[in-house]
C-alpha cells in the first residue's frame, strides 16, 4: 500500500494543484522580467500571489508551459534511438531529438519527456509532462534557446498507439513544435502528441 501511495502521490498532487489553481482563478504566468536576455539563470519557479509566476530555468535552452506549471531545461541533440542516451538526458530535463529542427528554426522541433509515476528511479524531471494532456488548442508554449524567446501556440493534440515515429519524422518548412510523452502516465502503452505552431 505504501509503495502504491508513493507512486501515485506526485501525480495526484499535480492533478489536485491544477484543479485548485483553476478553481481559485489562478494560474501560472511567465515572469517576463526573468525571461529577459540579461536575467540571471534561476533554478526554480517563483511563487507569488495571484497569479503564480514561472521563471525560465535558463535562457540557454528551456521550455515553459504556463497552463500546467512547467519550467524545465531542454537537453539538445539527444539520440531518440539510443535508450541509454535518452534515459540519461531525461534525468536532466526535456529531450530535444537530434536531427529535428532547433528552436526557432524552420522545420519540426521535436521534444520528448517523461510522464511517469516512479520519480524515485527516473529523477527530478520524471513527472514533467504528466499534465501535458491538459493542453488545448490556443494554449501557449514558450521555448528559450541561446538567449532568445520563441512562442508557440497549440494547434493539435492526439494519442497514437505504441512508439509511432511519424510525429518525429514529420517534414515541414514552417517552424513547428512537437511534444511527446507516454500516456497514461507511468505506462508505455500510447504516446500523447501535442503539436504547436510558431507565433510571430
Amino acid at each position: 500500500m505504501a509503495l502504491f501511495l508513493r507512486a501515485l502521490g506526485p501525480f495526484a498532487y499535480q492533478e489536485l494543484s491544477y484543479v485548485a489553481t483553476k478553481a481559485w482563478n489562478r494560474g501560472w504566468q511567465l515572469n517576463t522580467s526573468a525571461a529577459s536576455e540579461t536575467a540571471p539563470k534561476p533554478l526554480q519557479a517563483v511563487i507569488t500571489r495571484r497569479p503564480l509566476t514561472l521563471q525560465p530555468v535558463n535562457a540557454e535552452s528551456s521550455i515553459v508551459i504556463e497552463k500546467i506549471g512547467v519550467s524545465a531545461p531542454i537537453v539538445i541533440n539527444v539520440d531518440a534511438d539510443d535508450s541509454a542516451e535518452y534515459k540519461e538526458a531525461l534525468k536532466e530535463g526535456v529531450a530535444h531529438a537530434s536531427g529535428s529542427a532547433l528552436p526557432g528554426s524552420p522545420g519540426n522541433t521535436f521534444l520528448f519527456a517523461h510522464s511517469s509515476l516512479n520519480f524515485w528511479e527516473l529523477g527530478k524531471y520524471a513527472t514533467v509532462f504528466n499534465l501535458l494532456g491538459k493542453l488545448e488548442a490556443g494554449d501557449p508554449i514558450i521555448l528559450f534557446y541561446k538567449n532568445k524567446r520563441f512562442d508557440y501556440e497549440v494547434i493539435d493534440k492526439r494519442i497514437v498507439p505504441g512508439f509511432n515515429t511519424l510525429p518525429l519524422l514529420r517534414q515541414t518548412t514552417l517552424p513547428v513544435l512537437t511534444l511527446q510523452t507516454c500516456t497514461p502516465p507511468g505506462t508505455t502503452i500510447n504516446r500523447l502528441i501535442v503539436t504547436a505552431k510558431a507565433v510571430e
